[in-house]
């Protein structure tokens, strides 16, 4: 029987009963607050994250894991399970140096240990329900070059866009000048924000409010998915009540097979502040 171990990192904001469901890895990134530095989902959780950049003045910043973390990973699988293969898929490479931390940390196992990196080239539960659904495959005992060619076909046929509540974030984040943000606020302008094939961030569409800012975005998954059936995953930082409303809205359009709630976590919810909310979808294997 096949035996692939996957490996993610936390920003991919997979539940902690999934992960263990699905045997995945998780390495964290980190969040600092000035002198004090946390783990992301490991001595820090997305509730207390958020309860503390409400309650601080310091803008809080992030780091990806080092190469040595990431072979000390592969090493332990490895050391568990000798003739498993690794797969590693990671936050989008244009966002942040985790993938090149995971790829180095591969090479420099050699052939000692079976490892495929994978650049997500998304963000928040955009990466965790791919990885998900390559960890139900492994589950069932597919090899790794069948995971692979489903990775591949998820990379196509998964989307993603995020609505952010405030402007605040992205503009001390330089994602957007001060003066489009404060006109923003000001016009109660609600961005819509995707990412591109190679994984960048990029403002989707502009609208006013909530409603049309949800009724754009269920337009266009109508027009990229139909009646297909679908995973659609949506994560909320420190929302849980609009993700709630908005997956019951979703379930009136869609064929919805799997379907998953889950926080925004530390190191993504430092980059987009609190009361955004990300939609991913993507199509379900029918075989």
């Amino acid at each position: 029987m096949a035996n692939v171990k996957i490996v993610t990192d936390s920003t991919a904001d997979i539940p902690e009963s999934i992960q263990q469901d699905l045997d995945i890895n998780v390495v964290p990134l980190k969040v600092h607050f000035g002198e004090e530095t946390f783990e992301d989902g490991v001595n820090l959780t997305a509730a207390d994250f958020y309860d503390k950049l409400a309650a601080s003045d310091l803008i809080p910043s992030t780091s990806q894991p080092t190469p040595h973390q990431f072979e000390m990973e592969y090493r332990r699988l490895f050391d568990k399970e000798a003739d498993s293969d690794i797969i590693s898929i990671h936050l989008s490479s244009k966002m942040s140096g985790t993938f090149q931390s995971a790829y180095i940390a591969s090479q420099t196992l050699g052939d000692d240990v079976s490892v495929a990196v994978v650049d997500s080239k998304r963000a928040s539960y955009a990466i965790g329900i791919i990885v998900v659904e390559v960890a139900m495959l492994a589950k069932a005992g597919a090899t790794k070059e069948q995971c692979l060619a489903r990775i591949d076909t998820l990379l196509k046929d998964t989307s993603v866009f995020f609505m952010v509540d405030t402007l605040e974030y992205l503009e001390k984040n330089g994602r957007i000048g001060k003066a489009s943000a404060v006109l923003g606020s000001l016009l109660k302008i609600k961005p819509i924000l995707s990412l591109t094939e190679e994984g960048e961030v990029f403002p989707f569409d502009k609208v006013r409010g909530q409603k049309k800012a949800t009724q754009r975005i269920i337009q266009e998954f109508q027009d990229r998915y139909g009646r297909d059936d679908v995973h659609i995953g949506i994560s909320h930082a420190a929302a849980p009540s609009e993700a709630e409303a908005l997956m019951k809205q979703l379930h009136e359009h869609f064929s919805i097979k799997k379907e998953v709630i889950t926080n925004i976590g530390p190191v993504i919810g430092a980059h987009v502040g609190p009361g955004t909310i990300s939609v991913a979808v993507t199509k379900v294997d029918k075989s």
